[in-house]
């Protein structure tokens, strides 16, 4: 794929997903009206609406934003073929290219480095949810975050108080990780 930081950012939504024991899917996340199932269930069908944006995948059969706990085939099975939909559309996206779509309706079109980007930056961050809501190692690292931000910054305000909660403060020479998750409303030291 053309686009680095989507592939770091769908392996490290794989990976989290993948690390998640069954009995663990109930459990609270730094989404806090959501649980990991529920969260899981959400990223992925993200992905599947940039997909269905960016190219030719299809829409999930439920509101991303209204998830289900969980999935007859597995909440893990769900999140691999939303990630094997999302490398498939963006395979064939040239990053020279001219604005794609959206399913962000404030910004309904984007530099397709920037939307991937963005599509990215929901991967990473539900990745880093889920890991630390059941005891995975965060994945995400200083140069992702960095990677990141510019995608927050085009995306995070018109879409506060629905998609993203109201920013956090940092202290003064936070790592950009922090930097990253208190901008897009999340405490960088949650805890369950």
């Amino acid at each position: 794929m053309s686009f680095p930081v989507l592939t770091t950012a769908l392996d490290l939504l794989r990976r989290a997903a993948e690390g998640v024991p069954a009995d663990r899917l109930d459990d609270p996340t730094p989404c806090d009206q959501w649980t990991v199932g529920q969260v899981l269930m959400h990223a992925a069908g993200d992905q599947h609406a940039w997909a269905a944006q960016v190219g030719a995948g299809a829409l999930p059969a439920y509101n991303p934003f209204d998830p289900p706990r969980g999935h007859d085939e597995g909440v893990q099975g769900v999140v691999r073929v939303a990630i094997e939909a999302a490398t498939a559309t963006w395979e064939r996206i040239d990053p020279a290219g001219g604005p794609v779509g959206t399913p962000l309706p404030p910004v309904p079109t984007m530099d397709p480095q920037l939307a991937a980007a963005a599509c990215a930056l929901d991967a990473a961050v539900h990745a880093w949810d889920v890991a630390v809501a059941t005891g995975q190692p965060a994945p995400l690292t200083a140069e992702l975050a960095e990677q990141l931000m510019p995608a927050a910054r085009a995306t995070a305000e018109p879409l506060r108080g629905f998609a993203y909660a109201a920013e956090l403060p940092t202290q003064p020479g936070a790592d950009p990780v922090a930097v990253l998750l208190a901008y897009l409303g999340r405490d960088p030291h949650w805890q369950r």
